[in-house]
C-alpha cells in the first residue's frame, strides 16, 4: 500500500501535465487544472511525509544488483517537504506571470510534470532510481527554459541540456560504481569514482567551471527561474551530491584524501567566485542567478565537513535558501513583469511606487546576508559554528570564503535596495507615472514567503529538530 502511494504521488503531477494540453483549452480551466493537480499533490506528498514507512520498496528488478526502488526516508522526506511546500506558491505567482501568453497551456504543462520527477528524486531508493529521475529532470526543465523561444532562450536551453548530458555521463560512472563496486572500502578507485560522481551531479548544483549554464538560465520566465535555481534542480543537484557522499560512499572512504581536499577547494572557489560576479552583474535576474551559484556551494561546504553538525547546517541552509531565493526571484520577476525594466541603472525609485514588492525583496536580501532575526542568519551561523568545530585547515580557509562571501551579499544586495528607495536624483522618479504595484496572485505568494523568511528564523530550533531526525534515519545505500 505505501508502495502505491509513493508511485501516486509522483504520477498525478505527471499525468496531470501529460493530459492538460488534450483536455483543457481556455486559460482560466489551464489555472484551475494546474492549481488542482499541484495542491493534491502536496497535499498527499505532506500526508506520507508523516505516516509513510521508511523501508525500501521495490518496483522492479532488473539484475540481482540493479533494482529500481522508492524510499522515503528522513532525507527525501525533507526535500520533499521543501518541494511540496513552494510548488503550489510558485504556481499561484506563475498564473499572474503567464497570464498574457499564448502558449501558457504548454508551458503548464511541462511546470506540473516537472513537480511529479523532482519528487521522484526525493523518493528515489538507490542511486540507479535517483538517477533516472534526475535524467528526467533535465528532459523535463529544457522545455521552460527556451519556453519564450527567443534566440538567447535557445542558447541557454542548448546550453544546459550539453551540461547536463556531459555531467550525467561522468554520473553515470559513478552510478555504475556504486552498483558494481565497494565503496566503503577507502582507496584510489571510491576516491576517483567519488570525483566523477561530484562534478557530474556537480552541473546541476552549479560548482565552477560547470556553472554556465545557470545565468544564462535566467531568460526563462520568472517562475521557472525561481524552481530552476532554488527548488527543483540546483537542490536536486544538491541532494544528490549528499546521497552520493552520504548514502553511497559514506564519509569514511573520502574524509581527508585527496578528492576531499579538491572538491572542498572548487566548492570555496564557487562561493567567491559567485559572490563576486553578482557584484560585478548589472542585470537584475543574472545578478540573483550569480547568488544562488554561491549559495549553493554554502550548503556543499556544509555536506564536506563529513559530520552530523556540518550536514545539519548544510540541510538547514537548504531549506532556507530555498524560501530566501523563490522569495527574491518573485520580487524580481514582478519588476521585469510589470516595468519592462531588467538592469540596476533602471531601477531608480522603483521603492516608492512597487512598496510591497520591494518590501519582500529587502526582507530576502537580509536573508540572504545573514542578517538576524531572519532565518538566513540562522543557517549561515550554523554553518560556521559547524566549521568551527571541525577545526581542520581547509574547512577554517572554507569558512573565511563564507565570511568574505556575506560582505560581497551585502554589497550586490543592499546596492538594489538603495538604488530603489533613495535614487540619486529626483528626475529619477519623474519617469515612474505608469509603473503600478503586481496583483494580487504575485503578492500574495511574496508575503508568505516574507512572513515565511522571519518566522523559520525565529522558530528554527523546530527545524533542526527535524533535521536530526532526518539525519538518523539516512538510508545507506
Amino acid at each position: 500500500m505505501a508502495l502505491f502511494w509513493l508511485i501516486t504521488a509522483i504520477l498525478l503531477p505527471i499525468a496531470g501535465g501529460a493530459l492538460l494540453p488534450l483536455f483543457v483549452r481556455s486559460r482560466r480551466a489551464v489555472c484551475l487544472w494546474t492549481f488542482l493537480w499541484t495542491a493534491v499533490t502536496s497535499v498527499l506528498v505532506w500526508l506520507l511525509i508523516l505516516y509513510a514507512p521508511d523501508t525500501p520498496l521495490p518496483l522492479v528488478h532488473f539484475t540481482e544488483r540493479l533494482t529500481f526502488e522508492l524510499q522515503f526516508d528522513g532525507l527525501g522526506r525533507f526535500f520533499a517537504g521543501i518541494v511540496a511546500t513552494l510548488w503550489p506558491l510558485t504556481v499561484l505567482y506563475a498564473f499572474e506571470y503567464m497570464d498574457d501568453d499564448p502558449r501558457q497551456g504548454v508551458f503548464f504543462a511541462f511546470f506540473t510534470i516537472t513537480y511529479g520527477v523532482t519528487l521522484g528524486v526525493a523518493m528515489a531508493g538507490n542511486i540507479f532510481t535517483l538517477y533516472c529521475f534526475y535524467e528526467l529532470l533535465t528532459l523535463s526543465t529544457v522545455p521552460l527554459v527556451m519556453h519564450t523561444r527567443t534566440r538567447d532562450a535557445v542558447r541557454a536551453a542548448r546550453t544546459y541540456f550539453a551540461m547536463s548530458l556531459g555531467g550525467a555521463a561522468f554520473a553515470f560512472i559513478s552510478m555504475i560504481y556504486l552498483v558494481m563496486g565497494q565503496p566503503e572500502v577507502p582507496g584510489l578507485s571510491s576516491q576517483l569514482f567519488f570525483l566523477c560522481g561530484f562534478f557530474g551531479f556537480g552541473v546541476k548544483a552549479a560548482v565552477f567551471p560547470l556553472h554556465l549554464w545557470l545565468p544564462r538560465a535566467s531568460v526563462a520566465p520568472t517562475p521557472v527561474t525561481a524552481l530552476l535555481h532554488a527548488v527543483a534542480v540546483v537542490k536536486a543537484g544538491v541532494f544528490a551530491l549528499i546521497r552520493l557522499l552520504w548514502c553511497g560512499y559514506g564519509p569514511a572512504a573520502i574524509r581527508g584524501t585527496a578528492v576531499h581536499h579538491i572538491a572542498l577547494c572548487f566548492v570555496c572557489f564557487t562561493i567567491l567566485f559567485g559572490s563576486t560576479m553578482a557584484v560585478r552583474e548589472q542585470h537584475f535576474k543574472r545578478r540573483m542567478a550569480y547568488s544562488t551559484v554561491a549559495n549553493l556551494s554554502y550548503i556543499l561546504f556544509g555536506v564536506l565537513m563529513l559530520n552530523v553538525r556540518g550536514l545539519q547546517a548544510a540541510l538547514l541552509h537548504m531549506a532556507f535558501h530555498a524560501e530566501i531565493k523563490v522569495l527574491g526571484f518573485f520580487a524580481v520577476g514582478s519588476v521585469m513583469h510589470h516595468t519592462g525594466r531588467s538592469y540596476l541603472s533602471q531601477l531608480a525609485g522603483l521603492g516608492r511606487r512597487m512598496p510591497v514588492t520591494f518590501g519582500c525583496f529587502t526582507v530576502s536580501a537580509l536573508a540572504l546576508i545573514g542578517i538576524p532575526p531572519f532565518c538566513g542568519f540562522v543557517s549561515k551561523w550554523s554553518l560556521l559554528r559547524a566549521a568551527a568545530d571541525t577545526g581542520t585547515v581547509t574547512i577554517l580557509i572554507g569558512a573565511g570564503c563564507l565570511l568574505i562571501s556575506a560582505l560581497l551579499t551585502a554589497v550586490y544586495c543592499l546596492t538594489v535596495v538603495q538604488r530603489a528607495y533613495f535614487p540619486d536624483n529626483a528626475s529619477d522618479l519623474s519617469g515612474l507615472g505608469d509603473v503600478r504595484e503586481a496583483g494580487p496572485l504575485m503578492l500574495v505568494p511574496m508575503v508568505i514567503l516574507a512572513a515565511a523568511v522571519l518566522l523559520t528564523g525565529l522558530f528554527s530550533g523546530r527545524i533542526l529538530d527535524r533535521i536530526s531526525v532526518a539525519i538518523r534515519l539516512l538510508s545507506r545505500w
